[in-house]
């Protein structure tokens, strides 16, 4: 069996503790990541954890579980694939960050990997998705890591909340339905969701805004019946460099249920004054983004209640 091995680097301007606390925590990832989609610890045993990871390769979502085992003093995280999705028959490799001085550091990213049946079609496929990933994973996580300690005011977390007088089981069917929301939500003019694995989507949609024009985006969707749908953008509008977000559903003694909505945002401070005009900044960006992406969820919590409370 032929078994690939391969290096990435990249100097990141961050304290090294930090890029090693930022990559141990695997909640930051999809925020990191631009091919992660959502990463969930499932078990942990002192230095050694167990995790499960949905995210994109060569455009394509996937999902598989690792293990990993962390070592904080070496500043050193070794991981291996459980459950490889193929073309992939293993995957396997480390994180090393190595300080340069107090203020910067290197990471350096390994792989070893084999591919199913030997394949060399396959091989190639796969040397192709980690070569592309790993630079997209280093440059993403200097740049992420250095705005987060120097630029935080780029990012922006909130959520929206409704009660809904119907059950999430209900709820959660009309937000995972998202093949039919044209036809169900007047913000949006043209939608396309693909669903090739279940619980894992591909959502494309055109959305209207209130001058008329619309614009495109997509998601990766991982769906939880009935509870939560996590999602990101992969495709995005003008001034974001990142979304990340959830619906999250709870269902209480009544029958009644609480949905959220949940979204994270870094701007693209290159396009503010294309899209908000000469003069504007960042204060002027958050606000728009707040209140273009708190609208629509909240028109869609809407319209969610009213299906839901139809067939209580």
């Amino acid at each position: 069996m032929t078994t690939r091995e391969v290096e990435h680097e990249i100097s990141v301007e961050a304290p090294a503790a930090e890029v090693y606390r930022l990559l141990a925590e695997v909640g930051n990832w999809p925020r990191i990541f631009p091919p992660s989609v959502l990463v969930e610890q499932l078990s942990q045993e002192g230095a050694r954890e167990r995790i499960r990871i949905w995210a994109t390769a060569n455009g394509e979502a996937k999902s598989w579980t690792s293990r990993r085992t962390l070592d904080s003093e070496r500043l050193r995280i070794t991981f291996r694939q459980e459950v490889s999705a193929p073309p992939v028959a293993s995957m396997g490799g480390t994180w090393t960050v190595e300080p340069d001085g107090a203020s910067a550091c290197r990471v350096r990213l390994t792989h070893d990997y084999r591919a199913v049946d030997d394949d060399p079609r396959s091989l190639e496929w796969i040397d192709r998705a980690v070569d592309r990933n790993s630079r997209s994973e280093l440059a993403s996580l200097k740049t992420n890591v250095e705005q987060a300690t120097h630029q935080a005011e780029l990012t922006l977390s909130f959520e929206d909340s409704m009660e809904i007088h119907g059950s999430a089981k209900d709820v959660y069917d009309f937000l995972n339905e998202a093949g039919r929301w044209k036809e169900r939500l007047p913000h949006v003019a043209a939608v396309d969701l693909r669903e090739d694995v279940p619980g894992l989507q591909v959502l494309r949609m055109d959305t209207r805004t209130k001058d008329g024009s619309t614009h495109t985006t997509e998601s990766i969707r991982v769906c939880f019946p009935h509870d939560r749908i996590v999602y990101k953008q992969t495709t995005l509008p003008a001034l974001m460099a990142l979304h990340t977000g959830y619906w999250r559903l709870e269902e209480d003694e009544r029958g009644w249920t609480t949905a959220t909505s949940q979204h994270t945002v870094v701007l693209n401070t290159d396009n503010i004054a294309s899209v908000l005009g000469q003069g504007a900044g960042v204060p002027q960006a958050r606000e728009f983004i707040r209140n273009a992406l708190g609208g629509n969820s909240r028109a869609t919590l809407g319209h969610a209640k009213e299906y839901a409370e139809a067939r209580s």
